[in-house]
């Protein structure tokens, strides 16, 4: 049975430049897409990216249309800057369509990022 189910993700970049951010965004969504089985972009809902405050050269969203989104509604914002917490991150909330239980998910974290969730099979 197809449900809607959130897909959780994160990955980080080493400064803040534009070309960094498409490219781990990039890297990152197509991960999520994999990983969870999703071939279409008609079975995404929507996403929402945030980014850490020190990144701010690029909207990770710009990223993910130009991997095919165009007609997903994406959504970007900032991170809340807890002191202590990762630098130089993009998160991502995926909602997709999928008959995956939540169970089966797979939330991916990359790069720097993995240090967020160890707890998480894809984080290792």
């Amino acid at each position: 049975m197809m449900a809607v189910r959130g897909i959780r993700g994160a990955t980080s970049v080493t400064q803040d430049d534009p070309a960094l951010i498409r490219e781990a965004t990039q890297e990152l969504i197509e991960e999520i897409l994999r990983r969870n089985g999703i071939t279409d972009f008609h079975d995404v809902i929507s996403a929402i990216f945030t980014t850490t405050d020190d990144l701010c050269s690029a909207f990770p969203a710009e990223a993910a249309r130009s991997i095919g989104m165009n007609f997903v509604p994406l959504l970007c914002a900032q991170e809340i800057p807890v002191p202590g917490s990762l630098p130089r991150c993009i998160r991502v909330l995926l909602h997709v369509n999928t008959e995956r239980t939540p169970r089966q998910i797979d939330h991916v974290y990359l790069r720097e990022a993995r240090k967020l969730r160890p707890d998480m099979n894809s984080a290792q």
